[in-house]
């Protein structure tokens, strides 16, 4: 379990803040004045955050939220601007930064829900759209703009991909138009949209449900195969299964899941 001098470390961060709450890892974005844009050092904090997430046995499902109206307006333009004085390769190591954030939150070993209670606009909507899991609000707004001022959505775009397939994705990237919080629903971008006033209560129970019937380790091996499997053939990728498969057989969870539920044992993960 981390120890409290580090906890209390980590919860001092400038722009995000990282708590636990029965077993609910809450990362915050405290960056409300700037509609928590993103720079270098928001990104560095949520790097830092998620990483002691990850390794926090306090914590076995996370929560990505935010302070003020909006969850995040994407990157912070005053600071695009400043990088566009960068030669090439400044520029490159600045958007690998940003690159291994969001690796960081799709490969991450636990669930990562994303509970958005404003709009979530070009890098931010790709930072939504990245969770496992997306509860919004109606209110809220979600879309890529990078074309509308002559940038890209380089890096979200990969992900995008995957998560709602080319022609959703094309959509959405290549118009730039925002959209509800109920097409986003339908586009499969976020998966409950909830009024304002039930959200963080149903987030917290939806993430103690996770915590409560569902095996750690299964759903750790879970998230990472749908990650892996995805860029393999299809022999490659059912050959991978069947080895995953054999190997979940002989896991403790496996056999103590099983042991009690034929034994009609009520089992608490």
């Amino acid at each position: 379990m981390t120890d409290l001098t580090n906890t209390a470390e980590r919860l001092t961060m400038e722009f995000v803040h990282y708590e636990v709450k029965e077993r609910v890892g809450y990362i915050t974005l405290a960056r409300a004045e700037k509609r928590n844009a993103l720079n270098y050092e928001v990104v560095s904090e949520l790097k830092r955050a998620f990483s002691i997430a990850e390794e926090d046995e306090a914590c076995k499902v996370i929560v990505l939220r935010a302070e003020g109206k909006v969850f995040c307006a994407g990157a912070d333009l005053e600071y695009i601007q400043r990088l566009q004085e960068n030669d090439y390769h400044e520029n490159l190591l600045d958007s690998t930064h940003l690159m291994e954030l969001f690796r960081l939150i799709y490969t991450l070993k636990k669930v990562v829900i994303a509970q958005i209670h404003g709009h979530a606009i070009a890098g931010g909507c790709g930072l939504a759209a990245i969770c496992d899991f997306g509860f919004t609000v109606p209110e809220a707004r979600f879309g890529y703009t990078e074309v509308k001022i002559g940038f890209i959505p380089a890096i979200v775009k990969v992900f995008l991909l995957r998560k709602i397939g080319e022609s959703r994705a094309k959509q959405l990237l290549l118009t730039g138009d925002l959209i509800s919080a109920e097409e986003a629903e339908r586009y499969g971008l976020v998966n409950y949209v909830v009024p304002v006033q039930e959200l963080e209560e149903r987030v917290f129970a939806f993430a103690q449900k996770l915590c409560a019937e569902n095996s750690r380790q299964s759903m750790e091996v879970t998230k990472e195969m749908v990650a892996r499997v995805q860029s393999m053939s299809l022999e490659e990728g059912l050959q991978y299964a069947a080895e995953m498969n054999a190997v979940a057989r002989g896991s403790e969870d496996c056999q103590r899941g099983i042991a009690a539920f034929l034994n009609k044992e009520e089992i608490k993960w």
